[in-house]
């Protein structure tokens, strides 16, 4: 059984456990001890020599980082679907792939670290970078339905964790219509499955 090592307040982690239930995949969820550096440990390193959450174990296949583990799961179990095999909507999938390592993990997803996990980050910084990302998104969607075609790949699963719960580190989503419709969208597919929610994102 495919094995997914997470901390259940991770977006990076949420992403491979969202596509793995899109896919209608059995799997087991293993939490780990981040507070306690459990990710720092031989055995996780042995996973992932970053000592970071997700890391993925497929029949002795081991894969890490969260993007990674995306595109192994779509290339193995998706099909054409998740990661179109047409140069043009592969290249459109791969442009939001580095958004989601670049804006996505500057912006909402680190003023989020600073609520949620108390990191030492710029949070006004962060909140800026969020909210510029959010305004070019959000006139995207004005004109399609899912980031990088007609239908939702692996883009929309990079980019939906940390925009979704990115009230939970002090951005809303209220000035972003196509955005939340887009959100919903996802939230819509059979098979979704969502991130658990902080007592910031309760509040929201």
């Amino acid at each position: 059984m495919i094995k997914l090592y997470r901390h259940p307040l991770s977006g990076h982690a949420h992403r491979a456990e969202l596509l793995l239930s899109l896919l209608g995949l059995e799997f087991e969820l293993i939490d780990v001890d981040l507070a306690g550096g459990a990710q720092k440990n031989p055995e996780f390193l042995a996973k992932n020599p970053f000592g970071q959450v997700p890391a993925l174990d497929d029949d002795d296949v081991t894969v890490w980082d969260s993007n990674a583990i995306l595109v192994y799961l779509a290339k193995k179990y998706g099909a054409d679907h998740w990661l179109p095999g047409d140069p043009v909507e592969a290249a459109r999938v791969q442009a939001w792939l580095s958004i989601a390592a670049g804006q996505i993990a500057s912006g909402p997803a680190a003023a989020r670290l600073v609520t949620v996990f108390g990191a030492n980050l710029d949070h006004e910084r962060a909140k800026t970078i969020a909210n510029a990302l959010f305004a070019t998104m959000d006139q995207f969607l004005a004109e399609r339905a899912y980031l990088a075609g007609s239908h939702p790949t692996i883009a929309d699963v990079a980019g939906y964790s940390y925009i979704a719960h990115a009230p939970e580190g002090g951005v809303s989503l209220d000035p972003y219509p196509h955005i939340r419709a887009w959100l919903g969208r996802i939230e819509a597919l059979e098979g979704f499955t969502p991130m658990q929610k902080t007592a910031a994102g309760l509040a929201a």
